[in-house]
This record gives structure tokens, sequence and C-alpha cells, in this order.
């Protein structure tokens, strides 16, 4: 069914969802191979989870839209996100493209312009700032795209999570589309 490599890792969904092998591994040659018993795969996992959350909604707590949000609601976005990483110069999202992903500038820099004029920023984004909601609480094709100025980090959410998790905050991304009217 698959061969393995080193550096490959096989078992972790028997730990994870408590369920029996799903396989059998043989070996095809001589090696080397480390093993984790459940208790400590668990705890491994469970402390990358808990700093992850922890770090995520520390940051959260400063993005001035989310600040009404409560501790759990919060935590709940920090576990959904998922951190992105983009160079000076990378075109994050392309206006006219289908929009599927909420962006949270963490760190850098990024402006938002138009195609008839990619030289004009519309928008300039700093860490805490947001974009690509539009497109997520409109369902339709982005409005503008949007270039990194400076290497930058950023957390993102998908569609489905967008709306699970931000559905109550729909109200408050509508009232800040006032902004973006200016541009269109």
């Amino acid at each position: 069914m698959k061969d393995y490599n080193p550096g490959d890792v096989f078992g972790e969904l028997a730990l994870l969802y408590n369920a029996p092998r799903a396989a059998t591994i043989k070996g095809s040659a001589d090696g080397i191979l480390f093993e984790l018993d459940r208790n400590t795969f668990n705890n491994i996992v469970k402390e990358a989870s808990r700093k992850k959350r922890e770090k995520y909604e520390t940051f959260l707590q400063t993005v001035p839209i989310l600040q009404n949000m409560d501790h759990y609601e919060r935590s709940k976005l920090a576990d959904a996100v998922k951190e992105k990483k983009a160079s000076t110069g990378d075109i994050v999202i392309k206006q006219g493209d289908q929009g599927d992903v909420f962006y949270i500038l963490l760190e850098g820099s990024a402006e938002a312009f138009l195609k008839d004029n990619a030289k004009k920023a519309v928008m300039k984004y700093k860490p805490g700032d947001y974009f690509g909601e539009l497109a997520l609480l409109r369902n339709e094709p982005r409005a503008a795209s949007v270039r990194v100025t400076v290497d930058s980090k950023m957390i993102v959410l998908d569609r489905g999570s967008f709306k699970r998790l931000l559905g109550p905050l729909d109200n408050i991304l509508k009232r800040n589309m006032a902004t973006y009217q200016n541009y269109q």
C-alpha cells in the first residue's frame, strides 16, 4: 500500500482516535525506528495544541475587531487558524478570484490594489489588520488584490471555519464594509 522512508510516521491515527490499527507495517530493510506510547503521544499533541492556542489567543486579543469575543470564542478561533508565510511581492489575494480564506496579518505588511492601477494602494495593512472577509461575507469574487510589501506571517481561516466561528461577527464586519465602498 505504501513505502515508508526516513522521516515518515505511521500509527498516529490509532493513537489519536483510540482505534485498532488499520494496517500491518513490515520492514523491508534494516533500520532504526522510534516509538511513542499513547500517553507520551497525547501529552506532546496536547502541549503543542496548548502552546498554539496561547500564542494565537494572545495575538487575537490585540485585533480590535475581535476584542468583543469572549475567552471561549477566542480559544476556538485560535485552535482553528493556520499560519501562512509570504514573501515581499507575493500576491496573497487576486482580484476576481473566488474567496475562500480570511486573513489576519501577524507580522509584516501588505497592501490592496485594483487591477486597473496595480501601482496605487487603495488600502494598507499592518499587524492586527484583516482582509479577505468581503468575499466570504458576500459570497462574491475578490474585490481587490492584496500584495505583501514586507515579508509577512498571517493567520488564515477557511470559509467553513469563518462562518462557524465568526458568524456572530458578521454584523461587525459588515459595518466595516463601508470603508471599502469608497474604493469600488
